[in-house]
């Protein structure tokens, strides 16, 4: 599997797979989806960006308003991608800044990119609470409240298996770069459990049925 990993090839033929999957995402949203809202359309396609055909597939599953029904197991995919959406972010821009710009070592990029993660995360869940009104404060304990699980296990999984994979690999090294992306995945999977549960304790409510912001729109 390093082998794999540490090729060149991988890495190109991945983004390949990851562009076709981010042009079938799009689209979709706007030939059959487009009431989807906005901030959806965003954690939708950055999930795609980083997970390629597997967050295509989760999209496919919870995501469309042609989903036949909404169960748990579909707000528990959305939430999670919610969640990835903007950890995810805060975990690149963290090694394109520890790595790239500081030219620090591996585990102190672990440190700066699980930061970001936790301040991206957070913002994408206070930001919309904010313009719809809720006091600045309220925003975020509840953010603080519905998030920190879902965040903690997605970022320490997905950093726990990036150091385990490529703790000594360089940022010029192709292995630095595709366990960067096998971790992110492995992030969202450690974390769609978590959401769930999160969900059905009534922590949190998981994001909007589909199917209603089209009736909506």
């Amino acid at each position: 599997m390093i082998a794999l990993l540490s090729h060149p090839l991988t890495i190109a033929v991945w983004a390949g797979i990851g562009a076709v999957s981010v042009a079938v995402l799009l689209w979709d949203l706007r030939r059959n989806n487009p009431e989807i809202a906005g901030l959806m359309k965003w954690v939708w396609t950055l999930t795609v960006a980083y997970s390629g055909p597997f967050g295509l597939a989760i999209y496919f599953y919870s995501g469309r308003k042609q989903i036949p029904r909404d169960d748990l197991w579909r707000r528990a995919c959305r939430s999670t991608a919610h969640c990835y959406s903007g950890c995810g972010g805060g975990e690149i821009a963290g090694v394109f800044i520890a790595a790239g710009l500081l030219g620090l070592g591996n585990w102190w990029i672990a440190r700066i990119s699980f930061a970001l993660a936790y301040v991206a995360g957070f913002a994408l869940t206070v930001g919309p609470l904010i313009q719809e009104g809720v006091p600045t404060g309220r925003a975020l304990a509840d953010a603080f409240y519905s998030e920190t699980a879902s965040i903690t296990v997605m970022e320490v999984s997905a950093i726990g298996m990036d150091l385990a994979i490529a703790g000594k690999a360089g940022i010029g090294e192709p292995l630095f770069w595709s366990s960067l992306v096998l971790s992110l995945t492995v992030g969202y999977v450690a974390a769609y459990p978590v959401n769930a549960l999160l969900i059905r304790w009534g922590v949190k409510e998981g994001m909007r049925d589909p199917r209603h912001m089209a009736a909506a729109g």
